[in-house]
């Protein structure tokens, strides 16, 4: 390689000696330049570095001395050693002017072979082993240069403890992360400027002797220091205890990495979790409670089916609206809309009054059972079982209490029951479990329950309390007697990736008359299903197995097959450009499936169930 060869520059005049010494000092990886003057000479040096200059002394022009007292006049060629090669006899004197020129020797020819060989072999060596030298002294230089970098722009503080545990090295990322500037740290024990934090200074120095003392070479430990602000910092200390070849400690190496932010957030999901895991298990008891209860007052599997079925249906459709507030509360018109949509009555015989109240989550919850008992009681024995009976809810805010009063009218005439059923005692004990109560008072027009909530208003932006609220009247929802006839024949393909709900929509859609094209659990098996010709509509998840439905409903559209979204997630969670497709909510319901395959059927104005 050209960074391996060794120059030697000779300057003579007489083209002879300078083929001579060509002969004579040829090697591998040694370049010999000649030059016949001092002008020429000069010129190569510009060019080339050399490792040793072999001068003649008598040249006509510049002769060796002039020549290099230009070398040693030039930063270039100050350091090349120089020997000076004569023919003429010299005194001491220009001995001595030769070696004030620079020169490290002064040889006369006719040379001896063997010693200019050996003078010139030792400056070639210490040339190379200059070489090697700079080359390392460059590495070591960018080395060190790639380290500062590192430690400055890295998000690790760097930090460095001698053996008396003062603090001798403290990055730009220690400056950043702990607000002291390098001046002020450096030269000082840590405990002297009250950086680690009182909790861990017993850990710190107990962790700093132990590395000191060679009982520990590397260690990670969790600790706390405190800024410059006075703020208390969790550190992550990543520490390496730097020892030379004799094992004398160089310095304790602690890589430090702020891991505030993340302990609180992890103490965030901790809480989070936590509440998480309340909420479900609450939800689990109460579907617990209900099953029992319903199952217990029930007379067979018809009796308990609805009954217990309306009950989960009223819970989630209480958690549903929490949800869409972040469970901060819900508005107590829209629980009430969402629970009455049960029974098969017109819009004029359920009215309502009352200013716009907005209920915590559990009140909510546990108002919306109370609604759905009510509303089902009056369906099957009170007002609303006959045609000419109705029914009022109005409520208002006195002394912070929300009172409700729960009138029927025109039904059968009410009396005491022998025995408390599970309906009434879920009314009362679910009102008195925040605190409020519920009295029946029965007559011959039906049954009035007077029912109080503490309540403390507190309105959001814009929310006029006292403004009495209309509820929207409830379309009044048939049962499906003809969707029979409508499904007979038709085959219907369902589009679910859990097996239990596939199979519960497979014997709704049975039970209504219908039969099952295919059943398909993701993306590409439900692609392949839909080029099947006698699909007459498809029921539609809003997710399989993590994948987005959007391909697949756009399939159905092109190939004009109508579908509905069976789907837990909201419409604003569903594919765009599906507006139309009707969506039946989860958990879901017999009647709620089959009036909808019998809409789209039909070609029916779609509407969300």
């Amino acid at each position: 390689m050209e960074r391996d060869v060794v120059r030697i520059l000779a300057v003579d005049d007489v083209p002879e000696n300078l083929a001579a010494l060509d002969a004579l000092l040829q090697q591998d990886g040694v370049e010999l330049l000649t030059a016949r003057s001092g002008v020429e000479a000069l010129e190569l040096l510009l060019i080339h570095d050399v490792a040793l200059a072999l001068l003649d002394v008598q040249m006509p022009g510049m002769d060796g001395f002039e020549l290099a007292e230009f070398m040693r006049g030039t930063e270039r060629t100050r350091r090349v050693p120089i020997i000076f090669l004569t023919a003429v006899a010299t005194d001491e004197r220009r001995k001595f002017r030769g070696y004030e020129a620079g020169a490290v020797d002064y040889l006369l020819k006719p040379l001896d072979a063997q010693i200019l060989r050996n003078k010139v072999a030792v400056f070639i060596e210490l040339y190379r082993q200059r070489r090697e030298l700079a080359q390392q002294r460059d590495d070591h230089a960018a080395a060190l240069a790639r380290l500062r970098a590192h430690s400055d722009n890295s998000p690790l503080a760097i930090v460095e403890i001698d053996h008396r545990q003062r603090i001798i090295a403290w990055s730009k990322g220690a400056e950043r992360m702990f607000g002291w500037r390098s001046a002020e740290v450096c030269g000082f024990g840590a405990s002297q400027v009250q950086w680690p934090s009182p909790a861990s200074a017993s850990d710190f120095d107990a962790l700093m002797k132990a590395m000191i003392a060679d009982d520990a070479n590397r260690e990670t430990r969790l600790l706390r220091f405190v800024t410059a602000e006075g703020y208390t910092l969790d550190c992550e200390c990543y520490c390496s205890a730097l020892r030379n070849e004799a094992g004398r400690l160089i310095s304790v190496n602690l890589q430090i990495l702020n891991v505030t932010d993340r302990m609180r957030a992890e103490e965030t999901q901790r809480l989070l979790v936590g509440e998480l895991n309340h909420r479900v298990k609450n939800t689990l008891a109460s579907v617990q409670a209900i099953a029992q209860q319903s199952l217990r007052r029930s007379t067979g599997p018809s009796d308990f089916a609805p009954t217990f079925l309306g009950r989960i249906h009223a819970l989630a459709n209480a958690h549903s609206l929490l949800s869409s507030a972040t469970w901060q509360g819900a508005r107590l018109a829209d629980l009430i809309a969402g629970q009455t949509a049960i029974g098969a009555f017109s819009a004029d015989r359920f009215l309502t009054s009352g200013p716009d109240v907005e209920l915590p989550p559990e009140p909510a919850l546990h108002l919306a059972l109370v609604l759905h008992e009510l509303v089902t009681n009056a369906h099957k024995y009170g007002a609303l079982s006959q045609s000419s009976g109705t029914v009022s809810l109005n409520w208002h805010v006195a002394d912070n209490m929300l009172e409700m009063d729960w009138i029927e009218r025109g039904g059968p005439p009410a009396a005491a029951a022998s025995h408390r059923g599970f309906g009434t005692a879920l009314i009362e004990r679910s009102l008195q479990a925040d605190g409020g109560n519920a009295v029946a008072t029965y007559g011959a027009e039906g049954i009035h329950w007077r029912m109080t909530l503490p309540y403390l208003a507190t309105p959001r932006p814009g929310m006029e309390r006292e403004q009495p609220v209309e509820l929207a009247p409830q379309p009044e929802t048939a049962e499906p007697a003809g969707s029979e006839m409508i499904l007979s024949g038709q085959s219907i393909l369902v589009v679910e990736d859990e097996p239990l709900l596939a199979m519960e929509l497979t014997g709704i859609i049975e039970d209504g008359g219908g039969s099952i094209a295919a059943i398909a659990s993701d993306t590409n098996s439900a692609m392949r299903c839909i080029d099947r010709t006698d699909i007459a509509a498809a029921l539609l998840d809003g997710n399989l197995h993590g994948e987005p439905v959007g391909p697949v409903a756009d399939a159905l559209r092109d190939r004009g097959i109508p579908f509905i979204f069976v789907s837990g997630y909201g419409r604003e969670n569903l594919p765009a450009g599906h507006d139309q497709a009707p969506l039946v909510g989860k958990p879901f319901d017999a009647r709620q499936v089959l009036n909808s395959l019998a809409n789209v059927l039909e070609g029916a104005e779609p509407e969300s169930a």
